[in-house]
Formats: structure tokens, C-alpha cells, sequence
């Protein structure tokens, strides 16, 4: 199985207001940077919408570790949404936010074999900081 690793942001000017997202995959030594935006989004859905478009692009089952630094990401995938779908996509307190975003992750998550690696932000991370660099792109160029 190929092993590939992301690393994705989200940007927004305003939240909510333009956004972008950004990611940068890795395989084989070779690298891949996308992007893109949306006119009126929040933060939350761009760092989603990151993850999305990158694992999108895979082709066939993969080893892949997703580098975020999005907690929202990180927690909602490896610790909140068992709980979620066991519950009929519901939760204690009221509707999921951004629940289309949720099961469009879901759906490509499940093609693949994930480890979901939080790393901080603007900390000087190379990869991280590109990322950021790729949403803010895209965020510039909703605007």
C-alpha cells in the first residue's frame, strides 16, 4: 500500500468571510501542492475542506497520515465522529456543525488507512506553514 502524507490549513479573512484551503501531499519523494477558496465560509470549513480535496485525489487505497493543525479535524475524526454516526449523526446538545463537510470526510476517510497527526500551528512547521501559505492563496483569491 503507498503511504502518503498531508499537510492541510484553512484560512479565512473573518470568520465567517473568504476562505481558502490548502494542502501539500507527499509520495515517493514527489509533492503535490492544491488549493482554493470560497467567498463567505468559516475557518472550521476550510480546514475541513482541505482534508477533503486532498484525499480526494487518491487514487487507490493508501497508508496516509494527515497532518493538521486543526484540533477541530483532528479530534472530530479520531475521537468525536464514531459517536456521531453510532448516534445517526447526532449529538449531545444539538446538530453537528458543518455535518455535510463531516460526512463528505467521512466518505473519502473511509477509503484509506488514516492516522490523524495534530501539529501546532505558526510555529515555524515548514509543511505547516506552506499549507498556510496555500490557504491564505486561496482564501486571496475568493475575495
Amino acid at each position: 500500500m503507498d503511504k502518503i502524507d498531508i499537510y492541510t490549513d484553512g484560512a479565512c479573512s473573518g470568520n465567517p468571510g473568504p476562505g481558502g484551503w490548502g494542502a501539500i501531499l507527499i509520495w515517493n519523494g514527489k509533492e503535490k501542492e492544491i488549493f482554493g477558496g470560497e467567498p463567505d465560509t468559516t475557518n472550521n470549513r476550510m480546514e475541513l475542506q482541505a482534508v477533503i480535496e486532498a484525499l480526494s485525489l487518491l487514487k487507490r487505497k493508501c497508508e496516509v497520515t494527515v497532518h493538521t493543525d486543526s484540533k477541530y479535524v483532528q479530534q472530530g475524526m479520531s475521537e468525536w465522529l464514531p459517536s456521531w454516526k453510532a448516534n445517526g449523526w447526532k449529538k449531545k446538545g444539538g446538530p453537528i456543525k458543518n455535518l455535510d463537510l463531516w460526512q463528505a470526510l467521512d466518505a473519502q476517510a473511509r477509503k484509506h488507512s488514516i492516522t490523524w497527526a495534530w501539529v501546532k500551528g505558526h510555529a515555524g512547521h515548514p509543511l505547516n506553514e506552506r499549507a498556510d501559505k496555500l490557504a491564505v492563496a486561496g482564501s486571496k483569491q475568493a475575495q
